[in-house]
């Protein structure tokens, strides 16, 4: 069966009462204490499946979950419910148990291709409040969890744990819109924000600490998949607003793991850099793909808050990449040393506004979040604005789709290439929207990639990539000049950096310049 759910991690200070709502008459404590499996290789992580047993007050459960294909709210599971065992003893785990099942049947394709034995890797030791409640004509269950992960003694002799508390809410019956508009209020009104680590994860993690191994957390984009209704072959039926949908999912399974890292307080550089990149990816989707389905997703309540948040967490990460990317060419070239820190920091707080907001309180952002679950509830399926009329110039099939989609891509490639032809002469605002467009171009080519023949756009992208690497490189110099061109009055020496960019930007607009050259020279994929 599919499962729907968002789940909220929950600040300290709000537990109380948060606990104090939940907890009502009807609500049921239980003691849930689990083991989990994989292979020694990590098989099953790798793959974001989770096998585990489970004792939930007197009674085992085996559980496997894996990813299912309607989007981030939305997990494949099977339970087997083996009894009660005595208590001194726990059952055996046995995957054949969910043979036959979708998820199951992942499950065996893992375990073949790996070849390998089940291990047991890590534990949870949870207390959960759960209750019903009724939302919009759908009964959604609330459950609060409160606890740890842990990992028995290992190699270096020590007991990692990771603590839990979070608020899951599950669709049990009804519309997903009510799941959404209930998970709307719990979030309002206990300042939680959505959370993407799942507690199979949280073990993972912990198993990888134990064993002092290095953690990478940042979430890259994946290609995009094919929406369902293409998978059928070339004759299959497909919308507008499916490929919206397909588009928008892709992108949020790109930024909802940043934005969870983020507000979680990870505030590691490239973490931040990855939720950037998702922003601007999801930002190009609302805009390139409205035309697909016009009035289908509110872009006018969810565009406003991902351009805050992209512009808060830009100006620090971006300084830092400029001097961190200079730093060896500089010292080449027999710079003095500079030391940028306090500008750097500065910057970052003129450029916010807000000398006290943090990369953490800027993800937790109410307005972010509440987009954030806004256009999970869209992928998800709820019911959008369009729903009941067809809208004017919706694309209503496979080859309206392409040919709106061609449109927007003949557009953006003929601005690149017409401004790449005079772009040293452009004034700086307008080179930075060639950037900007190069990195629109890129984007909607790869969302476009189901539609069009891959080799072709294989292709055009060595041309396109190219491009839009030396333009970050010229926007990294002209950061990197008003950067040192600032501190001269506090570091005599950045006199030095000032004069050596004066000297290069020329040169590296040169690249720019036939980069783009290169590109207007590309056969278009998305033509014949």
């Amino acid at each position: 069966m599919n499962e729907i759910e968002l789940k909220f991690d929950v600040p300290p200070g709000r537990l109380a009462a948060l606990e104090k709502e939940v907890r009502t008459a009807s609500a049921i404590r239980t003691h849930l204490v689990a083991r989990y499996f994989d292979t020694p290789d990590g098989a099953l992580a790798r793959n974001r499946i989770a096998l585990r047993l489970r004792k939930e007050g007197r009674r085992w459960v085996q559980t496997l979950k894996a990813i299912g294909d309607g989007g981030p709210m939305v997990r494949l599971e099977h339970n087997v419910d083996l009894g009660m065992s005595p208590a001194s003893s726990a059952p055996a785990v046995d995957a054949a148990r969910h043979r036959g099942t979708p998820a199951g049947d992942r499950l065996d394709a893992v375990l073949a291709e790996s070849g390998q034995a089940l291990i047991e890797t890590f534990c949870t030791d949870i207390w959960r409040i759960a209750r019903l409640t009724r939302v919009g004509g759908a009964t959604v269950e609330l459950a609060l969890d409160t606890g740890e992960v842990y990992a028995p003694e290992g190699p270096l002799g020590r007991r990692q744990a990771s603590s839990v508390c979070e608020l899951e809410l599950e669709l049990v019956k009804g519309p997903v819109s009510g799941l959404v508009a209930a998970a709307s209020r719990w979030r309002e009104r206990h300042g939680l924000w959505l959370s993407t680590q799942s507690k199979a994860e949280r073990g993972e993690r912990v198993c990888a600490v134990q064993r002092g191994l290095p953690l990478d957390v940042a979430t890259k984009a994946a290609p995009m998949r094919p929406p369902r209704d293409l998978r059928g072959g070339e004759q299959a039926t497909l919308d507008g607003p499916a490929l919206q949908r397909a588009v928008l999912t892709i992108c949020l399974d790109h930024l909802l793991p940043n934005a969870s890292e983020v507000a979680g307080g990870n505030e590691a550089e490239d973490v931040i850099h990855q939720l950037r990149v998702a922003i601007r990816r999801t930002r190009t989707a609302l805009r390139e793909l409205e035309v697909l389905a016009p009035g289908a997703f509110d872009s006018t309540r969810w565009e406003p808050p991902l351009v805050e948040a992209f512009r808060c967490l830009g100006a620090q990460r971006d300084q830092a990449l400029a001097k961190k990317a200079l730093q060896p060419r500089l010292e080449a070239a027999g710079a003095p040393p500079v030391d940028l820190d306090h500008e750097v920091a500065q910057n970052a707080v003129a450029s916010r506004g807000d000398p006290a907001k943090t990369a953490a309180e800027v993800a937790r952002d109410p307005a972010f979040q509440a987009a954030l679950v806004d256009m999970l509830g869209f992928c998800a399926g709820v019911e959008s604005r369009a729903a009941d009329v067809e809208a004017p110039g919706q694309a209503a099939d496979l080859d309206a789709v392409r040919a709106v989609v061609r449109k927007r891509l003949n557009k953006l490639h003929r601005q690149v290439v017409r401004d790449g032809r005079r772009f040293e002469s452009l004034p700086v605002e307008a080179q930075h929207r060639v950037r900007k467009r190069a990195k629109r171009l890129r984007y909607l080519s790869e969302f476009a990639a189901p539609l069009f023949p891959s080799k072709k756009l294989a292709r055009y992208l060595k041309r396109l990539l190219p491009a839009q690497d030396e333009l970050g490189a010229y926007n990294d110099q002209q950061v990197a000049h008003a950067l040192y061109r600032k501190a001269v009055d506090a570091e005599p020496h950045a006199w030095y950096v000032v004069g050596w960019l004066d000297a290069q930007m020329p040169v590296q607009a040169r690249a720019c310049c036939d980069a783009l050259a290169r590109l207007s020279q590309a056969k278009r994929f998305w033509k014949g």
